[in-house]
């Protein structure tokens, strides 16, 4: 779903003074939430914004939103000001963190063409996967902030149901998925992400349809599984595939994917990256959302 901002509120949010973020270890701190909220809850439409934003990531079918943030990044630049903006519209959604202590709370994700291709800073095709797939506590909500698009035209966002996906899997194939049979990558110096979980089920929630589908489609290539868990991996990857949208995001978009419902990646990126100067490669911002304890919007 893609959410607009009213003008009014637009006019409002380019004036608005936000205080800059402290940090409880990883976490935002709840009184520079508390301080966001007063500043944005008095300016027009931003209740109703953030309601929409959060009917959209929750409901029946949901699981991800795009904030159209355009015109206010065009205003503010992609700084320092604006961050803490959309850090505001975050913190309306969960509690905004970072995993990694060695990066801040915005990670850069540029282009590096001597990457891994399918990484997330690579140049190819980045398969469907949630994030942090091996944490027994990973982020409930990925978010992304396009700062700006792959100059030559590549790199759709897309994103795939994963519980739709799961549906129209056979019932033993979803029988071999619920077993804790999957591994992928490693685990080290990460914070308010529990524990390594390995191996771990792709399916891991007592009920159909809910909790996480722990999955990455370069497990297929990278992990040593039986021929029948690896089958079965692949008939969700496919249907993933099949179930896919896909979109480009534009510079200031702010894609907020429910890591509960939602699996995300990206198409290549144009071929001739090496052409570019790095500065003017594509660039994301990823911030990472945890949800309050017992709260439904995560389930």
């Amino acid at each position: 779903m893609f959410i607009d901002i009213p003008s009014e509120l637009e006019a409002a949010l380019i004036d608005l003074p936000l205080p800059t973020w402290e940090l409880e270890g990883s976490f935002v701190a709840k009184s520079t939430t508390d301080r966001f909220r007063t500043e944005l809850t008095a300016t027009p439409q931003f209740e109703e914004t953030a309601a929409t934003l959060r009917h959209a990531l929750t409901r029946e079918g949901g699981g991800y939103a795009v904030l159209r943030l355009g015109n206010l990044a065009k205003a503010l630049g992609t700084g320092d000001r604006f961050r803490r903006l959309v850090t505001g519209f975050a913190a309306e959604v969960a509690v905004p963190f970072s995993p990694f202590p060695r990066w801040p709370l915005w990670k850069d994700i540029g282009v590096k063409v001597d990457k891994d291709p399918g990484k997330s800073s690579g140049i190819g095709y980045n398969a469907f996967h949630m994030d942090l797939v091996n944490a027994s506590l990973p982020p409930d909500y990925t978010t992304l902030l396009c700062v700006r698009p792959d100059p030559l035209g590549g790199g759709l966002s897309i994103l795939s149901d994963a519980h739709a996906a799961v549906a129209r899997l056979s019932e033993d194939c979803r029988a071999l998925l619920a077993e804790s049979a999957y591994h992928y990558g490693t685990f080290f110096d990460l914070f308010g992400v529990g524990e390594e979980y390995s191996p771990f089920p792709i399916l891991d929630g007592s009920d159909p349809g809910e909790g996480f589908v722990r999955f990455t489609a370069k497990m297929l290539d990278r992990s040593e599984l039986s021929q029948a868990h690896a089958e079965s991996a692949r008939e969700l990857a496919e249907e993933l595939v099949r179930g896919q949208a896909s979109f480009m995001l534009q510079p200031g978009d702010y894609l907020i994917v429910n890591q509960r419902r939602f699996l995300h990646g990206r198409e290549a990126l144009h071929s001739g990256q090496e052409n570019i100067p790095a500065a003017d490669r594509r660039l994301l911002l990823q911030l990472f959302l945890r949800a309050a304890a017992g709260d439904g919007s995560a389930a």
